[in-house]
């Protein structure tokens, strides 16, 4: 990275997670640093939730569902701006960082900054990858009952650089993230640009084919326009077999009935991922189990942004059966090939066409396969179908593999923000004398983001 040294002299902090430090850094006990708040007796402030990729904010504000206190709110905790929360399982990611005044938890435990702490460094020193790594060290139950102990926790030592060095430490930061995550969104923009234009050439060619030359005719369908002539219109039930549900049974016992269950997250593109994958004890039905060139359809889950519906095809070797938020289909191969199918859905879905057939009632939403099999589709013969197929995907396949490329760089980019982050706020780099210039757009160009140090 330009501009960036190391100190001259370093010593041993004795904290293993830390390692050496600028030898004129001290380390300090947490409760030399930090103040317990437990004050109480505020239910018209706004209720907080503890998040690790978002730090405390309102609820209102995340995404998620959480369980909301419906009485005693004299109970809770006050969090002021710039507190830090030590929340259920902190230990997984590190002590959040309150953006908000409100209230949250009396299970939680607050910690209010003294005057020698700069809330900014220690923002991010209590999520580096470094300090996450030393928690454990101070987990308090059993298994899934893990929790950090807050008395361990005050007894720990934590760097303490100068604060002129705090202060330096954390503008660097900020300042070098908002370029990594400028990169990042802009990189993220273009990945859902290729998706649009890989979902317009799957749409084109099965509503209009691949010759541009033949005659086409009004479809009478609403969701599609003039089609080629010679196509032949069909309901989209009678291409397929009945759905067949899926099921989530129990944890593995390591015996005959452990199998692979495919979930919605499992879900790429057109297919199905090979790694990290679910195994569960289910007694199987043998029409449950996959086939090579079934379709799996998301019948429940979704959202407002990706709507219940999705579906890939299972292309793999390996035994498998699906949640039971996942049902799969068979085509019936005499009027139409698998590949195909999966590409009318995908033409489907990216007009959000099954949203009419989506019900939901309890803030998840149901696909209603009977509404959405009943659509009517024209398809060209077996041949044709082919002939689109190839063509969709070497239409395809400079688009895929640009998306790889980019994700690489994603992914090497998040490595390099993770790392820029621990060695900073550890002592690792150097950076009180950096200068934070005035953030150009042509800077964020991705050979600016050095990986290592």
């Amino acid at each position: 990275m330009k501009n960036i040294k190391f100190y001259n002299l370093y010593k041993d902090s004795n904290i293993e997670w830390l390692g050496k430090i600028p030898s004129h850094w001290k380390v300090l006990k947490a409760k030399r640093l930090f103040n317990e708040r437990s004050e109480k007796g505020h239910p018209n402030e706004p209720l907080l939730a503890a998040t690790q990729s978002k730090g405390v904010i309102p609820k209102s504000m995340y995404g998620k569902t959480t369980v909301t206190a419906s009485k005693n709110f004299e109970t809770l905790k006050l969090v002021c701006k710039g507190d830090f929360v030590i929340s259920l399982r902190s230990f997984q990611g590190g002590i959040e960082y309150a953006h908000y005044q409100g209230i949250i938890s009396p299970a939680y435990t607050i910690l209010k900054p003294n005057e020698m702490v700069v809330d900014n460094y220690y923002r991010y020193l209590l999520k580096s990858k470094h300090f996450i790594s030393g928690l454990t060290l101070l987990v308090t139950g059993i298994r899934e009952g893990q929790n950090i102990d807050t008395v361990k926790f005050k007894d720990s030592y934590l760097p303490f650089p100068p604060i002129e060095e705090q202060i330096a430490i954390a503008k660097f930061i900020d300042f070098k993230l908002s370029k990594i995550d400028r990169f990042i969104q802009k990189k993220k923009q273009l990945i859902k640009l290729l998706n649009e234009q890989k979902l317009n050439v799957i749409y084109k060619a099965v509503t209009k084919g691949v010759n541009e030359n033949v005659k086409l005719k009004p479809s009478g369908v609403l969701w599609l326009d003039n089609v080629p002539e010679h196509w032949k219109i069909d309901k989209i039930k009678y291409l397929l077999t009945k759905p067949i549900a899926g099921q989530w049974g129990t944890d593995p016992k390591d015996d005959l009935n452990d199998i692979v269950c495919l979930r919605v997250a499992d879900f790429n593109d057109l297919d199905t991922k090979t790694e990290a994958l679910t195994i569960r004890n289910i007694e199987a039905r043998e029409e449950q189990v996959l086939n090579f060139g079934d379709l799996l359809i998301e019948k429940s889950g979704g959202g407002e942004k990706t709507p219940v519906g999705r579906v890939v095809i299972f292309n793999k070797d390996f035994k498998a059966v699906t949640s039971n938020f996942v049902c799969k289909v068979s085509v019936i191969e005499s009027k139409v090939l698998p590949t195909y199918m999966l590409y009318v859905f995908k033409a489907i879905n990216c007009i959000k066409w099954n949203v009419l057939s989506i019900k939901q009632t309890t803030g998840i939403q149901n696909l209603d396969s009977y509404s959405y099999f009943d659509n009517l589709i024209y398809l060209p013969d077996i041949k044709e179908q082919q002939e689109i197929i190839n063509h969709i995907d070497i239409e395809n396949i400079a688009k895929n593999k640009l998306i790889q490329t980019i994700e690489k760089e994603i992914e090497l980019a998040q490595e390099f923000r993770t790392s820029l982050i621990s060695e900073a706020v550890t002592g690792k780099i150097d950076v009180k004398d950096y200068k934070v210039p005035v953030l150009e757009e042509e800077e964020l160009m991705y050979n600016d983001l050095e990986i290592g140090l």
